[in-house]
């Protein structure tokens, strides 16, 4: 496995395939509109990628950046602590995670855009040696 795969679990392959084929509609909208085919900034995403010993919805590997989409059972204070647990470990494994609610989605995908984008803008600061995406594609251009 490529070592950009930031703490790949190939022990959840199957259950993240059984994942990606029972995408909620908000999933499914945010990755349609704005995170497939590196439609954000140049970076590709990958859906529903393990990491340790969890599942994320949304990882750019090049970024360490998860997005989560959130329904309505995260209001519940069982999920909800469950929840901070397992972010705090993945931001502990170096992370960054942005949090979104289904309603976000479907409502407010130019909110939701804004917010990823800016997002990106602030970790490619954050990590200086990380070229955008198209200081890459001229270093390969003939």
């Amino acid at each position: 496995m490529p070592t950009h795969f930031h703490n790949y679990n190939p022990g959840l392959k199957k259950y993240a395939r059984s994942l990606r084929n029972k995408s909620t509609k908000a999933e499914i909208r945010l990755w349609a509109e704005l995170l497939r085919a590196k439609k954000m900034k140049g970076y590709t995403f990958n859906r529903q990628r393990s990491i340790d010993k969890y599942i994320v919805d949304f990882y750019s590997s090049r970024l360490k950046l998860i997005i989560e989409v959130d329904g309505a059972c995260h209001e519940d204070p069982a999920i909800a602590k469950n929840d901070k647990v397992r972010q705090k470990r993945l931001e502990d494994l170096g992370m960054k995670i942005v949090r979104f609610t289904n309603d976000e989605v479907f409502y407010q995908i130019d909110q939701v855009k804004e917010r990823i984008e800016k997002t990106i803008d602030e970790l490619e600061i954050e990590v200086r040696h990380l070229p955008s995406i198209s200081e890459v594609d001229k270093r390969f251009e003939f």
